[in-house]
């Protein structure tokens, strides 16, 4: 019988199929961070109870983390509490440990694949939706709730429903200026934010296999946004390059061994899915989005669509268009920008921060924009540093910070002011989602750059 890759994956690692119900399901990768995980070690302490394998679990602080003079002591008390419960609950039950100044520090979905901790083939959770990056490894990879969390800490299983089958494919050669992060927006706002509900989602096509493995984590982390479990991507040479001699990959016969398993990891030719969507590259530009929610997205150059053109109820389209300030069939270019967030798990890696460069070198910042440039991890921090890209960012007025979450959902200090509006290269633009009041447009690193350097919303193809 035919079987597509998240056959071969699921199927694989369910321990127990429970009639009528879901299916006990193995979990190879539990990955955790301050914010989701004190209340599911106050159960097991509660209960009495150990981690079943502390060594398949990774603890990395981030939500919280400033992105500021981290050797100092952290400033908030709320997030001082949590960051040190982290590192309290990691000792006590003998888990790793990168918490703010360790050397492997920074987003938890970025630093799994710097540090070989993501595979193809294997199954990853963490109390975080964005988790589905790593299926850009060809893993099956999902956010989890907090008491789902207790229960893999305790069980190295969760109970799952099966999800429906989704592939997504796109063939066709990409225009000047158009990024996986365009890709992904794209995709959104032809499915809305529900269309991939209760599916799980294989992105297929040239477009993909010609993306790097960062390009394709973008891709893969912004699946959440369209109501997706998750997505995921065949692995290939590309991924297979990536993750040799990663510190925690297989080594040596281990290596050989793994390997004759991966290659196997893909989709039968005739395979079949619950639902499949066609889209061609030349279709897409770059994209920026203009109201409440990663669905309402429109290429750079076309005006803010009218209520009769978008599904959903009219009322709450103009709340929405209301909250922005915008206005319909409004262009989006030449909007005034007061905020640029590049970073976050979609875009904090290092091709994130040379495509930023390009754009800026020689340039100089816009005065009335304040930007902030944070780096997902330590490893992208010291390859923007030796690369020189740090340089082309100091020439045109630009400060890099720490790594951290930031701004993607300023549970930290970094936090857009109220009714100011913010290009972020972030996966969420939920109202106050950058803070309390504050105005977001997802776009790529490219289209923040070009904001950057002009102080409105720009067409960065202009700028190439």
């Amino acid at each position: 019988m035919s079987t597509t890759l998240f056959d071969k994956v699921w199927d694989s690692h369910v321990v127990r199929k429970v009639k009528d119900g879901p299916d006990v399901f193995f979990i190879d990768r539990h990955l955790i961070h301050e914010v989701t995980s004190p209340v599911a070690f106050v159960g097991l302490k509660s209960r009495g109870l150990s981690v079943l394998y502390p060594e398949k679990t990774f603890a990395v602080a981030d939500h919280n983390t400033p992105t500021i003079n981290q050797h100092l002591p952290v400033k908030d008390p709320l997030s001082a509490n949590q960051l040190k419960t982290l590192e309290d609950n990691a000792s006590e039950f003998g888990i790793s440990h990168w918490g703010l100044g360790h050397q492997n520090n920074g987003i938890v979905h970025v630093v799994g694949p710097e540090n070989g901790i993501t595979l193809p083939g294997a199954t990853i959770v963490c109390g975080d939706s964005h988790t589905s990056t790593h299926g850009a490894f060809g893993a099956i990879a999902f956010g989890i709730g907090t008491s789902e969390v207790e229960m893999v800490l305790t069980t190295q299983c969760i109970m799952q429903q099966k999800p429906k089958k989704m592939r997504i494919n796109i063939n066709g050669n990409l225009l000047k200026g158009v990024t996986p992060k365009d890709v992904g927006l794209y995709i959104i706002s032809q499915l809305t934010t529900s269309g991939a509900t209760g599916y799980f989602v294989e992105y297929a096509g040239n477009v993909f296999e010609n993306m790097t493995m960062e390009g394709r984590m973008t891709v893969c982390n912004l699946s959440i946004e369209m109501g997706a479990r998750g997505g995921m991507i065949a692995p290939d040479n590309k991924t297979f390059e990536y993750i040799e001699g990663l510190a925690m990959t297989p080594k040596g016969a281990d290596w050989d061994k793994a390997m004759k398993y991966w290659e196997t990891l893909k989709t039968d030719a005739d395979a079949t899915f619950d639902k499949e969507f066609n889209f061609n590259a030349v279709d897409i530009e770059p994209m920026i989005t203009y109201g409440t929610n990663p669905g309402m997205g429109i290429g750079i150059s076309q005006n803010i669509p009218t209520a009769d053109a978008v599904e959903g109820g009219k009322a709450t389209y103009e709340k929405s268009l209301s909250y922005m300030g915008y206005e319909e069939n409004e262009p989006m270019l030449g909007k005034k920008i007061d905020y640029v967030f590049v970073g976050s798990c979609t875009n904090g890696r290092i091709e994130d921060f040379r495509d930023f460069a390009s754009i800026i070198k020689g340039k100089q910042k816009a005065k009335n924009v304040t930007v902030w440039l944070v780096p997902g991890s330590h490893v992208v921090e010291s390859k923007i540093k030796e690369e020189g890209i740090i340089d082309i960012l100091n020439d045109a007025g630009f400060i890099l910070r720490q790594p951290g979450c930031s701004a993607c959902l300023a549970m930290n200090d970094d936090k857009v002011p109220a009714g100011k509006y913010a290009i972020s290269t972030s996966n969420r633009n939920f109202e106050g989602r950058q803070g309390p009041g504050s105005r977001t447009l997802l776009a790529s690193p490219l289209v923040a750059a070009a904001a950057a350097i002009s102080g409105v919303v720009t067409d960065p193809r202009t700028l190439i």
